[in-house]
């Protein structure tokens, strides 16, 4: 028994080795498309539109290449997302809705406002304060940074 589940989880690390190393480039940006879409569904013309892409047959081949990776499934002209993956640059990112967002800005954010807080009820200055004021405006922008540096990298 343990043999079989063993075997399942090889060939479950050997479809993700696939997928991250087939999700690259444009086929990667076609997957941002589908994961960006409120309905998780894309048509070629519209993913060729919004993507920027010369022809629609460029968008069709990466649209079937997500489908050979069983990451969508094609029902009459439309592409279902049907599986999410959290690979590669994918890892840095987190959903929210129609929002995809580097998780590094949901914690500078988190940072920003406790900061905030801390200033508005700055009452007295000591080292323990001083250091307190110190670490959040460091941990802030250095969050903040690698928000802005994910985010810029997300597609390349």
């Amino acid at each position: 028994m343990q043999s079989r589940s063993f075997r399942a989880l090889e060939v479950l690390e050997l479809d993700e080795e696939k997928i991250a190393s087939e999700l690259k480039g444009n086929t990667l940006r076609v997957y941002w498309h589908l994961l960006r879409s409120s309905s998780g569904v894309v048509r070629v013309r519209e993913t060729q539109r919004s993507l920027g892409f010369s022809s629609p047959a460029l968008a069709l081949y990466h649209l079937e290449k997500l489908a050979e990776l069983g990451l969508v499934q094609k029902v009459r002209n439309d592409y279902h997302l049907v599986k999410t993956v959290n690979i590669g640059v994918l890892k840095q990112f987190t959903k929210i809705g129609t929002f995809i967002l580097p998780r590094y800005v949901l914690y500078a954010t988190t940072f920003t406002t406790l900061l905030i807080f801390y200033v508005s009820q700055f009452r007295e200055v000591n080292f323990y304060s001083m250091f307190a004021m110190i670490f959040g405006i460091l941990a802030t922008g250095i969050l903040w940074y690698e928000g802005v540096r994910t985010w810029r990298q997300r597609l390349s």
